[in-house]
């Protein structure tokens, strides 16, 4: 920002989205009906994912159904209307409160045996069958350089926003077991790591 005091790291948050689809659907073929789970109280987040998604399903032949959950008797609402309406797979929108909450999230879908795509590894370490994220550990290295250079006297102005090449791309083996799905050769080649 000429002549300003603001710098940072672009998350590239709306640039995975489409990637993070088509992961899931290269891991689950045979799931046309993909339900997707915003939370309308983060509305950058929402209007990113509801801007990104619908274009990419319709461009692999998905169909999408939209479900809004901010609180956790919400997100169990969510997960009986997707029950019922047949969904075959889960794309949970990248949100902290989701985050917070991904021992439900995870708890349900394996409940329901719902292959489920998350924003964060956290949700796979719990129990979640993938996840495809900026890679945070890269990204709070760039921030503890840019904050070093700003104490040692750089002006934020001066420093170019920088964005996050690295992307992490988890996979619970036991999960996808769970719910009988083999990963495919393609999909063990693009892992980061597999959760076993």
């Amino acid at each position: 920002m000429p002549g300003g005091n603001l710098t940072g790291i672009n998350f590239f948050a709306s640039e995975y989205n489409t990637k993070r689809l088509a992961l899931l659907h290269e891991f689950v073929p045979k799931a046309v009906r993909i339900a997707v789970l915003v939370n309308p109280a983060n509305v950058p987040a929402t209007e990113s994912t509801l801007r990104d998604i619908p274009e990419a399903a319709r461009a692999m032949g998905l169909q999408i159904q939209v479900l809004k959950a901010s609180t956790r008797s919400e997100i169990e609402a969510a997960f009986a209307t997707l029950v019922r309406d047949r969904a075959e797979a889960l794309y949970v929108a990248g949100d902290v409160f989701f985050t917070s909450r991904r021992v439900q999230l995870v708890t349900l879908a394996a409940t329901n045996r719902i292959p489920a795509s998350y924003p964060s590894r956290e949700a796979v370490e719990v129990g979640g069958l993938m996840g495809y994220a900026t890679d945070r550990i890269d990204m709070y290295r760039q921030v503890g350089a840019y904050t070093g250079q700003i104490l040692k006297g750089a002006k934020p102005a001066d420093l170019p926003v920088l964005q996050s090449t690295k992307f992490e791309f988890v996979i619970n083996l036991q999960t996808a077991r769970a719910l009988g799905l083999e990963v495919p050769n393609s999909m063990q080649l693009l892992a980061d790591e597999m959760i076993d």
